[in-house]
């Protein structure tokens, strides 16, 4: 089979190649590979899935006639083995090959799953897919607790779920706070109290060592085992450490790899005509101003468009992002951008501003008077102006003493700086 364009991936990534390939080409033959039966569905949703709050339609990030109307031939529920970049093929999984003039790999990232006594068993679950996700929604009718190892975004994400569902749920954390890698002490033990006031257990500082079986079923979850010896009891485990690149299909093969797949601006690689986008890729960041694994799905969506406009031959560069998280968890609005927890703060500016009665925390930490990270936690209003100041790298000497103030805002600017900023010719 020939089709001139191949994406390897139909979520975030590969639906933003697509509608760009169609954009500058209506007729070349495009081909979307994919694992999964439904692709384009939102992945930040699935706690909403098990939740109940969502619907797969509502989850869907395009409709079922999406690939029909923009010509796309898809190959769901099916895995590509292996990529032969000299011949431009991609093997599948029931030996059937495709050929490709560009190709574009959007496969995202997979759990981490470390090995684990007892992990095997049944009512074990990750919380990335859909199909995990449905798997939970179908368990928890006959279950009363959960152990979800891991308290990270997406651990506490599916806390919430299962809350909300009524589970009785204990979060583990193996460093001593949890949303540790978007969060500095102050706003992690926000949060962490946040979560304990809604019912959930947290316990930091070490981790589940061994998954027990039930004493009427072995190989189903009756519990688990800390490293302390700690035996909490439990229906489910739910394993939320933390999602890596799926980058399976491209080792051992001549393509740069880094933790990801290496790309440059125009999201191409370092083989001619083979791009990369997404989870699965090391993409720009315009804070550091190199390269590094941004697992962001509306990044993943720009890239995607970038690496397809380049594939059907119309010139665009990549922006670049950086690392930003933004999420409502228990009724607890935050958004973290940029490195907000150095270990070396010495050539940095800190500016805080803590009100515990009313659970806001702001943090701005400044380099050579530019904004290079914050955290905004219950109060979150003005975080797109810093993000603004922030990704345009402006000094702000002149106006950092009111970056925190509850007057701060558009109009506070001064005026050069908002005609720069703000106005659209």
């Amino acid at each position: 089979m020939m089709s001139k364009y191949v994406i390897i991936g139909g979520s975030a990534g590969g639906i933003g190649a697509v509608e760009a390939i169609r954009e500058v080409d209506p007729k070349g033959t495009l081909t979307v590979i994919s694992e999964e039966k439904v692709p384009q569905y939102s992945r930040p949703m699935i706690s909403e899935y098990v939740s109940r709050e969502a619907t797969l339609d509502t989850m869907k990030y395009r409709g079922d006639q999406f690939w029909k109307d923009n010509k796309v031939k898809t190959l769901t529920g099916r895995t590509a083995t292996k990529i032969d970049f000299k011949k431009k093929h991609v093997l599948l999984d029931d030996g059937d090959k495709i050929d490709y003039e560009k190709l574009l790999i959007a496969t995202g990232g997979k759990p981490f799953v470390p090995r684990m006594d007892g992990g095997d068993k049944t009512g074990t679950f990750t919380f990335t897919e859909l199909s995990s996700a449905e798997k939970i929604e179908s368990t928890v009718e006959n279950s009363k607790s959960a152990v979800v190892i891991g308290g990270g975004l997406i651990g506490v994400s599916a806390s919430e779920a299962l809350v909300k569902r009524g589970i009785k749920v204990t979060l583990v954390e193996l460093k001593d706070s949890i949303l540790n890698l978007i969060l500095d002490k102050t706003a992690s033990d926000i949060a962490e109290k946040v979560l304990t006031e809604a019912g959930v257990t947290v316990i930091t500082g070490q981790t589940v060592q061994r998954i027990l079986g039930r004493k009427d079923n072995e190989a189903a979850v009756g519990g688990v085992v800390m490293t302390d010896g700690t035996e909490i009891p439990c229906d489910l485990v739910v394993v939320a450490i933390g999602v890596i690149p799926r980058t399976d299909i491209v080792k051992e093969t001549d393509l740069k790899l880094n933790r990801g797949i290496v790309v440059d601006r125009t999201m191409r690689t370092s083989i001619p005509d083979v791009y990369a986008c997404g989870d699965v890729a090391e993409a720009h960041d315009f804070l550091i101003n190199g390269n590094r694994l941004l697992p962001l799905w509306p990044l993943a969506h720009l890239g995607g468009q970038v690496a397809g406009y380049n594939m059907a031959g119309k010139k665009a560069e990549y922006e670049g992002g950086t690392v930003m998280s933004s999420l409502k968890y228990f009724e607890l609005p935050v958004i973290a951008v940029g490195d907000v927890n150095p270990e070396d703060t010495s050539d940095l500016e800190v500016l805080v501003e803590f009100k515990p009665e009313k659970t806001v925390y702001k943090k701005v930490l400044l380099k050579n008077n530019k904004i290079v990270g914050f955290i905004f936690l219950g109060e979150i209003d003005k975080a797109g102006i810093l993000f603004r100041l922030l990704k345009n790298r402006v000094d702000v000497s002149t106006i950092k003493d009111s970056l925190l103030d509850e007057e701060f805002g558009i109009v506070t600017l001064p005026e050069q700086l908002r005609k720069e900023m703000f106005v659209v010719n």
